[in-house]
């Protein structure tokens, strides 16, 4: 797997959509995260721009027509809206379209390179009938799918260290013996009912680095031989940090940056192509926000290509 750079997707849309002052979502990160890598790592990362939205067939892999066509018109409810967590407008159909696309051309990079990171994604909250927390079409579980229905790979696991429970992945994956939706997160936080993944991690609150990473430490090689993927989707959730606004979690930018590099290597060393996406993070301050983020790109660096 060695290559002269990393493969990363992006698309200025990400970080387009007009929200109010005071929405606690930090849209401009993925902006700011592209700049960052690019300013940083130079000719050692390669900006791939989306290419295509999702279209309305890929999304039915996973999702139910009836919800699909209702986001898409602005048929939703107010209440369904509401626990998407944004208002709905042309825009939002279109960054969310473009987002998901975003990780499926990820996923394909990632089968032709080894490893590859879309600059958004992670929408772990997103249910085959209804969207939450922030997430409309669950990416994820839509570009492994993809990948199977296209007989690239025939086992995936879904590694997923945000620090809120992929619940909407559980559901969407749950018949499908060829997805392990495996989820670390901090048990007192949202979502409120958990699902049922093929392997849940509740973690106590406040937890701090050295017991964290033994804990990933002991999934990862754990769900890698029992399960056997030939694929990795890593949900790199920064939102685990000390000083997130959402998290709970104690963990230190060096921690993030060690857990992501503990998930990468493993791949490389079993030579299982692995995608990323960047997850949830959620401080206010976008360049300190960034810089956690920026640790998933300098461990894939420093994996794969230094």
């Amino acid at each position: 797997m060695s290559m002269l750079s990393l493969p990363l997707v992006f698309h200025p849309i990400y970080s387009q959509l007009n929200l109010a002052k005071n929405h606690r979502f930090p849209i401009e990160k993925y902006l700011s995260l592209k700049d960052a890598a690019m300013q940083k790592h130079g000719a050692k990362v390669n900006i791939n721009l989306v290419s295509h939205p999702i279209n309305t067939e890929q999304l039915k892999q996973i999702h139910q027509t009836d919800y699909i066509d209702n986001f898409l018109t602005d048929q939703l409810t107010d209440k369904e809206m509401k626990r998407i967590g944004f208002p709905w407008s042309e825009q939002f159909v279109n960054r969310t379209l473009t987002a998901v696309g975003g990780t499926l051309q990820t996923v394909r990079l990632a089968v032709e390179n080894g490893v590859a990171i879309n600059l958004t994604g992670g929408y772990h909250h997103a249910h085959p009938d209804f969207g939450s927390g922030f997430c409309v079409f669950n990416d994820l579980s839509i570009a492994a799918q993809t990948l199977l229905n296209e007989g690239k790979v025939n086992r995936v696991l879904i590694f997923d260290c945000d620090v809120h429970q992929g619940d909407g992945t559980a559901t969407c994956v749950a018949d499908n013996p060829d997805i392990f939706s495996l989820s670390i997160h901090c048990e007192k936080n949202f979502p409120t009912r958990k699902q049922q993944s093929d392997w849940d991690i509740g973690l106590d609150k406040h937890l701090e680095d050295d017991h964290y990473l033994a804990q990933v430490d002991d999934a990862l090689i754990s769900a890698f031989h029992s399960f056997k993927p030939d694929f990795i989707i890593y949900d790199a959730g920064v939102d685990i940090h000390k000083y997130d606004d959402l998290g709970l979690l104690n963990i230190t930018t060096e921690g993030v940056y060690q857990r992501d590099l503990m998930v990468f290597q493993l791949a490389k060393q079993h030579n299982i192509p692995i995608m990323a996406v960047i997850g949830g993070g959620y401080q206010r301050d976008i360049t300190a926000l960034t810089d956690v983020h920026m640790q998933l790109i300098n461990a894939a660096i420093d994996t794969f290509i230094n």
